[in-house]
């Protein structure tokens, strides 16, 4: 039969533009998957893009947030910085008691008066929370602080303090 007659040739398949289709995708498709499976079972770090907690200087996380370890505090901790895009640091110390309002009154001057009620640490004794509209300084880095303060005993007061970025 002539093969313009409109049969089919015997042997002639279509199998090569099959394979093309097939096989294009799949060039793009396979190197995705493999360096997908590669950050799910990387064991370097517990976040994809990094930003796992990093231990800094306490002085850091307070300047950070617009503060200076007060006189007599001692870091109860490790001072943290984690963050990839949004930057969050952490920082516990003591200091004596009886300095802890004053020293937040010097430090935000803006700000209003700590609460001792309704506290985020439901263990806080008092508690100061600072954003731009409620006192922090506009040459602080960070966007938000949160400052906790648990009485251990009569003279200690425990402070968390917490500055990050939105």
């Amino acid at each position: 039969m002539a093969a313009g007659s409109g049969e089919r040739v015997a042997g002639r398949t279509r199998w090569g533009k099959f394979a093309l289709i097939v096989i294009l995708p799949a060039l793009v498709l396979i190197p995705l998957l493999v360096v997908f499976v590669g950050i799910v079972f990387s064991e370097s770090d517990d976040r994809p893009l990094g930003g796992a907690a990093q231990e800094v200087p306490c002085a850091n996380v307070l300047r950070f947030g617009g503060a200076a370890l007060p006189p007599g505090a001692q870091p109860a901790g490790i001072c943290t910085r984690e963050g990839w895009q949004d930057l969050h640091y952490r920082a516990e110390f003591r200091m004596p008691r009886a300095d802890v309002r004053d020293w937040l009154a010097r430090t935000y001057p803006d700000a209003p008066a700590p609460r001792t009620e309704f506290c985020p640490d439901e263990d806080a004794d008092l508690c100061l929370g600072l954003g731009e509209a409620e006192g922090l300084p506009e040459s602080v880095s960070a966007d938000t602080v949160q400052v906790s303060v648990v009485h251990e005993d009569a003279g200690t007061a425990r402070v968390r303090f917490a500055a990050f970025t939105l």
